[in-house]
């Protein structure tokens, strides 16, 4: 089984999706303020782009911040894209492609999720590449092959500064979670073939998928999960507080 060469700090990437105006922002990053301890976990909120600066101006020290997506153009007539300069400008020092969402309402292609990667490495951004498969897949005893291809061509071209997060598609939102087993499994497997491709062996795998305070601690124990990439549980800062006091 493949192992990490050293055990980073895990990950919590906090995707707010869509919620959260610029003053809902700035509460929510004072309340985080005032009541968030040191823990064991790194915290990165990912949020609507039209909230980062008022997440500059409020976060606590040491909590990153990132976009939801990115252009995989860096300048010029596309009206409504957002770039990775833009991004990088604001402070922002992550961002996703390619989660499940994007793939399916936007009609991603792996082709454009690598080429956004790419962008963001080139603006200076860490990109958080998702990967995962639908149920159909997974109950015909195909999900790994399908989410290492799926990897491969969406890290086309990227690289070696990236992270990627497992989503199991039927396990988000769903109250559906993978068990730290199967997250485990897959995390293994995405490491493998990042090894394959890089030269790199310090690679962060996250697990994403109604990750929450009670089975946060369970999933990151296993040795190739590095974190998690949090929906709905990242847009309560006591929700948020349980996550990192949970992995302490």
């Amino acid at each position: 089984m493949t192992t990490p060469v050293s055990r980073p700090r895990p990950l919590l990437a906090l995707n707010w999706k869509l919620n959260k105006t610029p003053a809902e922002a700035a509460a929510w990053a004072a309340d985080l303020a005032a009541a968030l301890t040191p823990g064991a976990a790194e915290l990165a909120v990912l949020a609507p782009a039209i909230d980062l600066p008022a997440l500059a101006a409020g976060l606590p020290p040491g909590v990153a911040y990132g976009g939801q997506d990115v252009s995989r153009h860096g300048a010029g007539a596309y009206t409504g894209e957002i770039s990775a300069a833009m991004l990088r400008n604001v402070g922002a020092t992550y961002v996703i492609v390619g989660h499940s969402e994007r793939r399916e309402y936007h009609s991603e292609t792996d082709a454009v999720v690598a080429a956004k990667a790419r962008q963001a490495q080139a603006g200076g951004l860490t990109p958080i590449v998702c990967v995962g498969e639908r149920l159909d897949v997974r109950e015909r005893g195909e999900h790994v092959d399908f989410t290492l291809d799926q990897l491969r061509a969406s890290t086309e071209g990227v690289g070696e500064n990236l992270i990627v997060a497992y989503e199991p598609v039927w396990a988000i939102g769903t109250g559906r979670t993978a068990t730290a087993d199967d997250a485990e499994e897959m995390a293994a497997a995405i490491r493998g073939a990042l090894e394959g491709l890089y030269t790199a062996r310090d690679f962060r795998v996250l697990y994403g998928g109604s990750v929450k305070p009670d089975n946060i601690a369970s999933l990151c124990a296993r040795p190739n999960v590095d974190g998690a990439l949090v929906g709905g549980a990242s847009l309560k800062v006591t929700d948020v507080i349980g996550l990192n006091d949970a992995l302490k």
